[in-house]
């Protein structure tokens, strides 16, 4: 069943930005992002640019890893590096700072 809700603009700019810097097709991008996020406890439709940054830089690696992408640690250095440069919007109010994104996910 298809979401009703639509992805955060932070969501559809990581995918397009891991389906160029990898193999993967945007099915795959989307999927291997989304699932990173879920393991983060956030979510596409709601994540910002705090709680995305923690995502790539602790946790897409490894998902990469799994994926046999090489050199998956300098693929998401760079996408944590265009990501806080990338005009996405200020965080809403009541934003999580990085560290509560990074408690939750190594709690």
């Amino acid at each position: 069943m298809a979401s009703l809700s639509a992805d955060s603009a932070v969501f559809e700019w990581a995918s397009a930005a891991l389906e160029r810097a990898t193999t993967f097709n945007s099915l795959q991008a989307r999927g291997t992002v989304r699932l990173a996020l879920k393991k983060a406890g956030l979510d596409a439709t709601t994540v910002n640019v705090i709680g995305m940054t923690a995502v790539i830089s602790r946790l897409l690696p490894k998902e990469l890893a799994s994926r046999k992408i090489e050199n998956g640690d300098a693929i998401c250095a760079q996408l944590t590096s265009e990501l806080k440069q990338a005009d996405l919007g200020a965080a809403p109010a009541g934003a999580q700072t990085p560290e509560d994104v990074f408690r939750r996910i190594f709690a």
